[in-house]
Formats: structure tokens, C-alpha cells, sequence
């Protein structure tokens, strides 16, 4: 399978400063299939506009009656689906050009008429809870087309112990009209007000502000990435203070809707709402602390690659391997994304092949295309995949998370009514993460060059790094500075400092000797967006392990654990995350998950160190 590199980058088309409107049309997404014409659009608007307008006169009775619930919900349900269909039609051409106002009007357009609408649903559940049950249960028997809405009806009524009177919630819901200052004044002070410093990098005065310190913190020269490090953070230790009373005040509101909802602490709020058990995310920090060594041996191995004396912090982001000069042609990237999910059966491939022969992905850059990458999912019509592909093994990469996104939104909405076709965040990476993963399986298998191997192996090994133990490490610090608070305690800039950098001395291997962390890196936390998000980061890391997890599963299983995985994909928000991810052989509240991860982590490691011998690379 050597690719000839040279041959497959003249083939990879570059419109990077063509006009979107000159895209040969195969290149880009069927945006037809979700209107025609601007004038269709408009149409749906107005139907839209006029079901909302139904809604407050059926408000008073609609749970009167199995018949008028299901009227009502129905009403719901039918602007949802069109809404979603809107909001994606203007959303996926804005991203195709930017430079195109005429979208940025139509997105204003719909935003006052959600922001009415959702408005409107503040009886849902206060009349939902007084129905109660038994006679939605009763509601059922007489109207089965309500079953569609059940879990969704269930779900209100678990909470039942958690909501507050009517007069109650007014009250605490006007709090949301400061709760979220600490979050949005610390990325104010951190993306835009703080003045940045300037350091000199080979000759050349550098402002140092966030986007080139993660430009240079991966630098190949170790003295240069070691000065913007060092320097960066030395710098932000002078803000520690504003920062921490931040930091201090977005866990307090926390903890003041945990007590104010009746729960006994911030995470066991924060989890209600998806039914995730507290040993979940327990397990979670528990098991990454107690198999940290095949992380330690992963940087031993980049120490000798980067042939460094001695591993430091300074060093976690310099790229152990060269990219490699391999290039991809779009058919290339098909046939290996194709084969590498073989294992997953004939109707997954058949719904891949979908995707590639109707027209789901926008692929190359244009003039003002918006960067990155996406796949969001439209209801009855099919997903879409925003690329800016490149040919490089990345851009394959990343065509294959998309892909595994956009196949989880498929089978969910093939086999899901649109109630239940909603998968929730806890399981949203798992599905892109295992593409990935499978692909990295089958060139690994396949590909002849060592040197590539290695390459790949070094990116994904990263990304693990990155997603499942540093996210982790986050997690353990969010949860110390929760229970900090809970005891009566405020966050202060010495106890965050001496907090954080205790963990990730522990994490890196600090005392063992595997990776110098020096003390400037204390002040790391301020500069973490995610710490405001309320228990938000572990499900980076639980994700990632249960996709590693179900990609041992299905490659060494059989049909069963194949089925079992796809049935996952099918099964939307039909269920609560942990019970669908049980169903499809992962207990997240086991370690059991963990231990597949960690050895299939160790094994890529193993596979590191026998290309590396087979190179002679000491």
C-alpha cells in the first residue's frame, strides 16, 4: 500500500483563492437537498412562525386529554424538525462563504423567532410534573403515538425532587442574568484586554500573546519553546489574583444552584441532568491516576525521539516525529476510511457510501470559507460534513471523525422518531473517535513505511494524551475545587497554584522522573476556559475511553460486539448515555473500560518501540 506522495499531492485540488461560486459543484455539498431555493426557505419560516403562533391557545388544556398532549407535543415536534432544518440551511452556506452578509440576516431572522418560541415552552415541564405519572402512564394506554414522547416526558418527572415552585423559579431563573460574568470576563481578560509581553525568537520581536504562545510552545528548537513557555506564564502569574476571584465566583454559583435545586453537592447536580451516576465520573479520575505508566513510557519514548538529556513540561507539545511528506488523493482517503470500517458490516459501509456518492461533504477550501471541520446531522434530510481538505494524513483523519459523527447522526435518525434521535454529549466523540481509531488500526496493518508508522502512531498516542489523561487531570482539579468551596473554603490564587501543580507533577511523572514540571506551570488553570463549564472536560476523556474500548471490542470480536456497537448508533437519546453505552458492552461505572483503553494505549506504545529498533533510533 506505499503511497507515492509526489503523484497523490498533484492530484489534491487547491480553490483556497477561488470563489466559492467557481467550486466544481462535485466538490461541494448538496445544499438542494435542504431547499432549492431561498424562497423554500422562507416558506418553512412562515410555517414555522405560524405553528409558535398556535401554542399559547392550547397551552391551558393540552394535558387535559391524551389526545390534546399529543396535539400539542406534536406541534412541538414539527417545529423542531423545521427549525433544525432552517437553522442548518443558513448555518452550512454561511460557513461555505462567509463573506456572504445575506446569511448572517437570515440567522438573525431565526434567532427572534427561537428566542419566542422557546419563551413560549416555560409550562412544559411545571404541567408535565403536575400530571404526574400515573396518568401519563394512563395517557399512554389511551394515545400509543405517544410513546414516542415517553422517555422525554419520563425524563421531566425524575427531576420531580428538584424543581422548584413557580415563584421560586422565576427567582433563581433571573440569575441568569449574571451568573455566566465570571466565565465571559475572564475570556475577556484572557483573549482580548490582557497585554501581551514581546520575546525575541531567532532574531525577530514576537508579541506574545495566546495564539503565538501555542504557535512557539511546539517549537522545534527546545530553547525557543522553552522561553515562550516560561516567559508566558511568568507574565500571567501577575493576573493570578483577578482570575482566581473569578474562578472562585463561578464555583460559588455552582454550588449556590446545587443547594438552591436540593442537591447534596455541585457534581451530583451537574450529572442529574443526564442520569450519570457520581461513580462515573469517580471511576473516571481513579482509574487514570492509578494507570498512569503506559502515559510515563509514552514520554520516555518521546524524550529519546526528541533526543532530550532530560523531558521537561517545556517539551509536551514539540512533535516527537516529523510530518511525514505523504500525501492523500480524495479517492485514497475513500479506499482507506472504506476499508478500515469494513469490520463494522454491510449496512454501515452502505451508509458510508452514501455519504462519499450524494454529495454530504463540502471538501476543499474556498475564498472565504470558514476553517476547520464539522458534521452536523439535519433530521429527515441527511448530514452534512464541512472540510478544508488538504491531503495530508490529518485531513484523512479528520474526514474519518467527521464521517463517524455524521454516521451516528444517520442510524439515529433512521431508527429514532426526533424526539429520542438526540445523542447527548457524553456519548457525541465516541462515534468519530473509534473511525479514528480504526483507521489508525488498518494502516498500521497495511502501510510499509516505518517511518510513516511512527508518525501516525506519535499523533494519535498525542491526541490520547491530550484528550483522556490531561482532560482527566482537569477533571481531578475541577473536582478538588468544588469540594474546596463546598467546605466552606473561597479559592484563592496560592491554594489553585499549589493544587494544580501538584497534579500535574503527578500526572507527568514528575517525582518518578519522567517529565520535569517546574513550578511556572502553577499558573496554568487561569488560562483554562473550561474550568467555568460546570463538570464539562471528563467527558472528553470518558469518551475517548469508550471508544477505545469498543474498537478493541469490534475488532478482535465477533457479529455480537459488531451489532452491539451499531445498535449504539441507532439507538440516538433513546436511553441515558451510561445505560446505551452498557448495552453496547461498556460500564463506564466499571474499570473494566479503562483497562481495555490503557492496554491498547500501552500496546501502540509497544509498536512504537519495535519501529523505532527496526529503524535503529536509540
Amino acid at each position: 500500500m506505499a503511497i507515492n506522495s509526489r503523484t497523490a499531492l498533484s492530484q489534491v485540488k487547491d480553490y483556497s483563492t477561488t470563489d466559492r461560486k467557481d467550486i466544481p459543484v462535485e466538490y461541494t455539498w448538496k445544499i438542494e437537498d435542504l431547499y432549492a431555493a431561498k424562497s423554500d426557505w422562507s416558506a418553512d419560516k412562515e410555517i414555522v412562525v405560524n405553528l409558535i403562533s398556535q401554542i399559547d391557545g392550547k397551552a391551558k388544556t393540552w394535558t387535559s386529554s391524551a389526545k390534546d398532549m399529543l396535539e400539542m407535543l406534536d406541534i412541538i415536534n414539527t417545529i423542531n424538525i423545521k427549525s433544525a432544518r432552517l437553522s442548518g440551511y443558513v448555518s452550512h452556506q454561511a460557513a461555505a462563504d462567509m463573506s456572504n452578509t445575506e446569511y448572517q440576516k437570515m440567522e438573525g431572522e431565526l434567532q427572534s423567532i427561537f428566542v419566542n418560541f422557546y419563551t413560549k415552552l416555560a409550562f412544559i415541564n411545571p404541567d408535565v410534573l403536575a400530571l404526574g405519572k400515573e396518568k401519563f402512564e394512563q395517557y399512554l394506554t389511551e394515545e400509543p403515538k405517544l410513546n414516542d414522547y415517553k422517555f422525554l416526558a419520563e425524563d421531566i418527572l425524575r427531576s420531580k425532587d428538584h424543581v422548584l415552585p413557580e415563584d421560586k423559579q422565576k427567582i433563581v431563573s433571573l440569575t441568569g442574568l449574571f451568573t455566566d460574568v465570571p466565565s465571559k470576563t475572564s475570556k475577556m481578560l484572557n483573549d482580548v484586554e490582557l497585554p501581551s509581553i514581546t520575546v525575541n525568537i531567532r532574531g525577530e520581536q514576537v508579541e506574545l500573546n495566546y495564539a503565538n504562545y501555542v504557535r512557539f510552545r511546539g517549537d522545534k528548537d527546545p530553547a525557543v519553546r522553552s522561553m515562550v513557555m516560561r516567559e508566558f506564564w511568568k507574565y500571567g502569574k501577575k493576573f493570578e489574583n483577578t482570575l482566581a476571584i473569578l474562578q472562585d465566583g463561578a464555583i460559588k454559583t455552582h454550588l449556590y444552584n446545587a443547594k438552591v435545586k436540593g442537591f447534596d453537592n455541585c457534581l451530583e447536580a451537574r450529572l442529574f441532568d443526564d442520569n450519570i451516576p457520581v461513580e462515573v465520573y469517580n471511576q473516571l479520575v481513579t482509574s487514570v491516576k492509578e494507570n498512569l505508566e503506559p502515559l510515563h513510557r509514552y514520554l520516555k519514548l518521546k524524550q529519546r525521539l526528541l533526543k532530550l538529556d532530560k523531558y521537561r513540561y517545556d517539551d509536551i507539545y514539540a512533535s516527537a516525529i516529523p510530518s511525514v511528506d505523504k500525501s492523500f488523493t480524495l479517492e485514497e482517503s475513500r479506499k482507506y476510511i472504506t476499508e478500515s470500517l469494513k469490520p463494522l458490516g454491510k449496512e454501515y459501509i452502505e451508509a458510508l457510501n452514501l455519504a462519499f456518492d450524494n454529495r454530504w461533504m463540502d471538501i476543499y477550501p474556498n475564498k472565504g470559507k470558514e476553517s476547520g471541520a464539522y458534521s452536523g446531522g439535519v433530521y429527515g434530510v441527511h448530514p452534512y460534513i464541512k472540510l478544508n481538505y488538504n491531503g495530508k494524513y490529518d485531513a484523512v483523519s479528520t474526514m474519518a471523525h467527521e464521517l463517524g459523527h455524521s454516521m451516528h447522526s444517520f442510524f439515529s435518525d433512521k431508527y429514532q422518531p426526533f424526539p429520542t434521535s438526540g445523542y447527548t454529549t457524553f456519548i457525541a466523540e465516541i462515534a468519530s473517535t473509534f473511525n479514528e481509531n480504526m483507521l489508525m488500526q488498518y494502516l498500521l496493518k497495511n502501510e510499509k513505511d516505518d517511518m510513516f508508522k511512527l508518525f501516525i502512531l506519535d499523533s494519535y498516542l498525542d491526541q490520547v494524551r491530550g484528550t483522556l489523561y490531561r482532560q482527566a487531570l482537569f477533571s481531578d482539579f475541577e473536582l478538588a475545587m468544588h469540594k474546596r468551596v463546598e467546605e466552606g473554603n473561597s479559592l484563592t490564587s496560592d491554594w489553585l497554584d499549589s493544587k494544580y501543580l501538584e497534579l500535574t507533577r503527578l500526572y507527568y511523572g514528575h517525582d518518578k522522573g519522567v517529565c520535569q514540571v517546574d513550578d511556572y506551570i502553577e499558573v496554568e488553570w487561569s488560562k483554562i476556559p473550561h474550568f467555568y463549564y460546570n463538570f464539562y472536560v471528563f467527558q472528553y476523556s470518558t469518551g475517548i475511553i469508550s471508544s477505545m474500548a469498543l474498537a478493541e471490542m469490534v475488532s478482535n470480536g465477533t457479529e455480537k460486539e459488531r451489532d452491539a456497537y451499531l445498535t449504539l448508533l441507532k439507538s440516538g437519546g433513546s436511553d441515558y448515555a451510561v445505560e446505551l453505552l452498557k448495552k453496547a458492552g461498556v460500564d463506564m461505572t466499571t474499570k473494566e473500560p479503562y483497562h481495555k483503553a490503557f492496554k491498547r494505549f500501552g500496546d501502540l506504545v509497544t509498536e512504537m518501540e519495535k519501529i523505532m529498533e527496526r529503524l535503529n533510533i536509540k
